[in-house]
């Protein structure tokens, strides 16, 4: 297996776990444990590899480079993935996923509470009052606040490098987390194929035909969301439409072959340079920032998730509660993408804040090597189209290659 791509792996997972739940769905049913275990393994280090991400991504930054260029590409990061999730919200409302979904064995959970949230009540769970409170209980949204404000005071306390030590203690930390994260990710396949089998048997195989509507719908809203962000940045840069097109070809491919964001991020900063004519120093700031910190593929998918979810329950999609998916969708997408597996990572931060039961994380787990082709390409397309925003914004576009 090792001469397998682990995405081959976990497709091969899904599709054994299929058969086994179609074939033998009472044997089935008991493989929920398996399948529970890598998911609370995987809980088990999330809230680490958020929190050192983070702080490493802007404590690494010179605090001068977070000044005007950096200002420019967190503004690019959170626009552009915060519409993102809102297209993801909005085409589960137009659309409706969710009620294409039929489960018996449909256990109501929490979630349908959430609809009561008042607004002063959603802000003030953003910020932590003891943050280790937020990483005992799995806050993550909180847990984020707090390494944004840390990551900024070491950035600007480490300006003459005296706090070189805590950057480096923080960098090998988060080398350590990676390399945990990779351990639990290998027995992916083993854990979603134990998952699925048992959605399958407990719900049956009626659970295929909404599971492919769904990735469907969401094949299409990247397409709609990277075609308006080429005619947005075609005007906004005064470069050619079809440049951009033929530029971000090879970005395309390498991506959506890979489902990698981390695998392509080189093609991304050859490419950005020779073909798009962002110069070096706009593309060594926001390439490498934008895989760690930005997602507009995974906002997109995570918001869908949601709304079809929240539908299947039947709970009330009050606006707070729609603000809250968008919001919980663009947070939990920070230092996620580098991660192999970084969709059901990313599950499994936004779904059990929501109140939703493993269950879910399973169905959806088992069409995440399909959708990873159309989201890493949204997430590549979008850091690479930030680059070129910022760069024309501070004149340093090279336009001839167009």
């Amino acid at each position: 297996m090792h001469k397998i791509s682990l995405t081959g792996q976990i497709a091969i997972g899904v599709l054994i776990g299929a058969l086994v739940g179609l074939l033998l769905p009472k044997w089935a049913e008991n493989l929920t444990i398996i399948g529970d275990i890598f998911l609370r393994l995987l809980q088990m280090v999330i809230v680490w590899l958020i929190l050192g991400a983070v702080i490493e991504a802007l404590g690494s930054l010179k605090f001068a480079e977070l000044g005007k260029l950096g200002l420019k590409t967190c503004l690019w990061f959170t626009i552009t993935t915060i519409l993102a999730a809102v297209e993801g919200v909005f085409l589960g409302l137009v659309f409706k996923p969710g009620t294409m979904l039929r489960l018996p064995n449909l256990v109501k959970t929490k979630a349908v509470l959430h609809s009561s949230v008042n607004l002063r009540a959603a802000i003030l769970q953003l910020f932590p009052n003891n943050i280790f409170a937020s990483l005992t209980k799995g806050n993550v949204i909180q847990v984020i606040v707090f390494a944004v404000l840390f990551g900024l005071v070491l950035s600007r306390a480490n300006e003459n490098n005296e706090y070189h030590l805590v950057l480096k203690l923080i960098r090998q930390f988060n080398q350590l987390i990676v390399k945990l994260v990779m351990l639990i990710i290998k027995f992916a396949p083993l854990g979603i194929a134990c998952m699925f089998a048992s959605t399958i048997a407990k719900n049956g195989g009626k659970v295929f035909l909404p599971l492919l509507y769904f990735l469907v719908l969401y094949a299409v809203a990247v397409i709609v969301f990277l075609l308006a962000l080429f005619i947005f940045v075609s005007l906004v840069a005064h470069v050619s439409f079809w440049g951009l097109v033929k530029g971000l070809t090879r970005i395309i491919v390498v991506a959506f072959t890979t489902t990698s964001s981390a695998a392509t991020l080189p093609i991304e900063m050859i490419d950005a340079q020779e073909k798009l004519g962002v110069s070096k120093s706009v593309t060594q700031l926001v390439l490498p920032l934008g895989m760690a910190l930005n997602s507009n593929g995974l906002a997109l998918y995570l918001s869908l998730v949601c709304i079809t979810l929240m539908q299947l329950y039947g709970a009330s999609l009050v606006p707070v509660l729609l603000l809250k998916i968008i919001l919980l969708a663009v947070l939990s997408c920070l230092g996620t993408v580098v991660v192999p597996g970084g969709g059901i990572v990313a599950l499994t931060i936004a779904l059990p804040v929501l109140g939703f039961p493993n269950t879910c994380i399973a169905l959806f787990a088992g069409i995440d090597w399909f959708v990873g082709m159309f989201r890493a390409v949204a997430n590549v397309v979008g850091d690479t189209i930030t680059a070129v925003g910022v760069a024309a914004s501070t004149n340093q576009l090279n336009r001839d290659v167009y």
